[in-house]
């Protein structure tokens, strides 16, 4: 399955993107298939929007998270971005391509060409609801 985190986070005034990347960016990969996508907000340009897609399995997901807690133990954005951070965590369950003009027929959900199987999704998302709970503090807010 593909795990989905989307984090928005705010650049202190004074700060730029470059700053962001430079202190964000990762020293050591995930050792599984991961994309991240940036993007600046068009209403905020001080708004950082990182998209990360990464190919997770209940093997790997705790090793995953301990390695990017420790990334970002060693390269701290506390000097470039402002304390608050929006979090949200999923699993992927389809991707679509509208590219085509014209008609576009009906397709089932699915994932690399695999139909998505929504039971093993359910699975899934109790899995990182599990693990996740640490990082994201209570129902009032996010922990830091």
């Amino acid at each position: 399955m593909i795990a989905v985190a989307i984090l928005r986070r705010r650049l202190r005034p004074g700060k730029t993107y470059d700053d962001f990347r430079k202190a964000w960016y990762h020293e050591s990969g995930f050792g599984t298939p991961n994309r991240m996508l940036t993007a600046l907000s068009v209403t905020d340009p001080r708004e950082v929007i990182v998209i990360a897609l990464t190919e997770a399995s209940p093997e790997n997901a705790a090793r995953l998270l301990e390695a990017d807690a420790a990334e970002r133990g060693a390269s701290s954005l506390d000097e470039v971005i402002e304390p608050a951070i929006e979090r949200t965590f999923g699993i992927l369950v389809a991707e679509d391509d509208f590219s085509a003009a014209g008609p576009v027929a009906y397709r089932p959900a699915a994932v690399g060409g695999a139909e998505t199987d929504l039971g093993e999704v359910r699975k899934f998302l109790e899995l990182g609801a599990t693990l996740l709970a640490p990082y994201l503090g209570t129902p009032e807010g996010p922990a830091r």
